[in-house]
């Protein structure tokens, strides 16, 4: 492997030199820095990334934790898409680093990054808690952004849905429509997103005075398979229903193909509503209406916030989003339309 002294000697010039070129430190005249280029195509060298970030004031990275099961879906690759993108932008390299499968190989994927003299590090939490987290930002220098969960201590450095407000909304519109016999397909309930959009369902039934029905409620785990088997678990409870809410797009495309092979029709018979709008939910039969989460609105903020505190800026602001929902021909006027208000 070719090191930095046989550059200089093929070069000509100091090892100082040559580290000043790599570093963009210091002033080297025009003339030393193409001998420098020079010997570096001629030998091969490769510059240790590592030893460039510990020498440069930047490594022009961002580094994003984010456990490989939720790597699937759009609205996963959604967000990767838009991050690199916007990065891309401000001359910046995406790092994607796998958190895995538990809390302390997320810190492990954090400390990673923190080697590699990241500049700022984004994390999208599946198994920290919020505590932990509080306890990252104050620990390290190195600015951290948390998406999707909300932080107590540190509400400035973190972006997320309000997702059980945003549910809640969605059901509601749905009880405005004249449904009141509402099911509801959630999603893991080990996750916070899963236990929040399931809370919101149950809100908005609250609020309007309709009970919550345990057998009107299916578990799920985001994939479609399990949006096809909560309409069979339906139909076998025995159930009545007029809406099927599903708590991802995956999931309600497979209630509407569980309907479709029952002939049950939608939306006449029963109204479906996912969550998420993933780029395939227009083009399914009928068009599915679903819930949009504002992902580009939020990893633009993220990175706003990460390029201020890098050029110095003390995080104050907070900002909340919440999603809305895409009226489309999966839903319609339910069994109450006429009392509905």
């Amino acid at each position: 492997m070719t090191t930095i002294s046989e550059v200089a000697k093929t070069a000509g010039v100091s090892k100082a030199t040559v580290s000043r070129v790599l570093s963009g430190n210091g002033y080297v005249s025009q003339a030393k820095r193409e001998q420098v280029f020079q010997a570096i195509a001629a030998t091969g060298f490769r510059p240790n990334l590592l030893a460039r970030n510990l020498a440069a004031k930047s490594s022009h990275t961002i580094g994003l934790v984010m456990t490989n099961t939720l790597y699937a879906g759009s609205y996963f690759t959604e967000l990767m898409q838009h991050s690199a993108r916007m990065l891309e932008q401000q001359g910046r390299q995406l790092l994607l680093v796998d958190g895995k499968h538990s809390a302390e190989e997320e810190r492990a994927a954090i400390q990673f990054l923190l080697d590699l003299r990241c500049d700022g590090i984004i994390i999208y939490p599946r198994f920290l808690s919020i505590e932990e987290m509080d306890a990252l930002v104050a620990q390290y220098k190195h600015p951290i952004m948390v998406i999707n969960r909300q932080l107590r201590q540190h509400d400035s450095y973190c972006i997320y849905v309000d997702q059980q407000l945003t549910s809640a909304h969605a059901v509601e519109q749905l009880t405005a429509l004249g449904h009141r016999d509402i099911a509801f397909v959630t999603g893991s309930l080990d996750s916070p997103t899963g236990q929040a959009r399931l809370a919101g369902y149950k809100t908005a039934l609250t609020r309007q005075g309709i009970t919550v029905q345990d057998a009107l409620i299916v578990e799920g785990k985001w994939q479609a398979q399990q949006g096809v088997m909560a309409v069979e678990t339906l139909l076998a409870r025995g159930v009545t229903f007029s809406a099927v809410v599903a708590s991802n797009d995956e999931m309600a495309i497979g209630v509407l193909q569980a309907l479709a092979a029952h002939q049950i029709a939608v939306p006449q018979q029963v109204a479906v509503l996912g969550f998420d709008d993933i780029p395939l939910a227009p083009y399914t039969i009928p068009a599915l209406a679903s819930v949009k989460m504002p992902v580009t609105d939020m990893i633009k903020e993220t990175l706003e916030r990460l390029t201020f505190m890098l050029d110095g800026g003390e995080l104050r602001q907070r900002k909340n989003f919440c999603g809305e929902l895409q009226v489309r021909a999966s839903i319609g006027p339910g069994p109450y339309a006429a009392h509905a208000p």
